[in-house]
């Protein structure tokens, strides 16, 4: 079904107990059961919805992955035949005064019909039994290590021990990019395939650099009589680098320069960001009287 939140279908909160749960869900399959509502379509797939909630909800293991993985996460792993494994609706309908029976189906028994063969939605075939939990594992990386790739060997705790793997980090895995190592997750409650481990990136902050997507930004700090007439300056890079770098004169403070393609590369493809150079002009707060003098003579020459 689509992404639904079981507690507000069935007007209870989180922390509801079974009993609870229970007697939210008589009062509404009261009201929506086929049997009092004489082929009306959307309170047939209110029910439906509804008993969908009392089947997760009403069951500790259920209850527990949805609560830990959210609604839509949980619609993803589990189909609608795990959802109703092993649950008799039989005996709740008879408790309920409904003879045992939910949607007519002429032989007296519970089935939800989803438009096909199955009474879980299919045309005949099994679906796939839910996997198993995925598991995220957060990877600092430098700067300089996204912008060159690297080898990492990270440890992490599963089920009780210490797991060592050894991960090829590609050029450009930016904070949130995310490698998947398939089949390395949590074993599966139904029998179905493992879950994945997700390696998800961390830049940590560097001392030089500051980065904005897949672009750098270092500060360069020049003094005053070099941003009025001009000069050189060396820039380094994130390979170790240095290249030359030339400021024009009348370079005003805070003055962004961009190095095409210095920046960190895309993951895929052969794009790269930009550096940027932000030229920072120191203006003393003191000066000696020798430069009092001149910087007169500059004002006196309107300057």
């Amino acid at each position: 079904m689509a992404d639904s939140d079981y507690y507000k279908l069935l007007g209870v909160d989180k922390k509801a107990d079974k009993a609870q749960i229970k007697k939210a869900y008589r009062k509404l399959a009261m009201k929506y059961h086929p049997d009092h509502t004489k082929g009306d379509k959307a309170a047939e797939e209110k029910f439906k919805k509804i008993s969908e909630a009392y089947a997760v909800l009403s069951d500790d293991e259920k209850r527990k992955q949805y609560d830990t993985y959210g609604s839509a996460d949980f619609q993803q792993r589990f189909s609608q035949e795990d959802i109703f494994r092993n649950f008799d609706f039989g005996d709740i309908f008879r408790e309920f005064g409904f003879g045992g029976r939910g949607f007519s189906t002429g032989d007296g028994g519970f089935r939800f019909n989803f438009g096909g063969g199955s009474p879980f939605g299919g045309r005949g075939s099994q679906p796939a039994a839910a996997k198993g939990a995925d598991l995220v594992y957060e990877l600092p990386l430098t700067l300089r290590e996204v912008a060159t790739g690297a080898s990492k060997a990270i440890s992490f705790e599963h089920k009780g021990q210490t797991e060592n793997i050894s991960v090829k980090i590609p050029k450009g895995m930016v904070t949130g990019k995310k490698l998947r190592l398939a089949g390395k997750g949590e074993a599966s409650p139904y029998g179905g395939a493992a879950g994945d481990l997700f390696i998800k990136a961390v830049v940590l902050d560097d001392p030089v650099f500051k980065s904005d997507g897949m672009d750098i930004y270092v500060n360069r700090e020049i003094k005053l009589t070099e941003s009025l007439l001009g000069t050189k300056i060396s820039v380094p890079t994130l390979e170790g680098k240095e290249m030359t770098l030339k400021i024009p004169p009348g370079t005003r403070h805070k003055t962004k320069m961009r190095i095409s393609s210095l920046g960190l590369p895309q993951m895929k493809g052969s794009a790269r960001g930009d550096l940027y150079v932000v030229i920072l002009v120191d203006t003393p707060q003191q000066l000696t009287d020798e430069q009092k003098k001149l910087v007169s003579q500059l004002a006196q020459a309107d300057l």
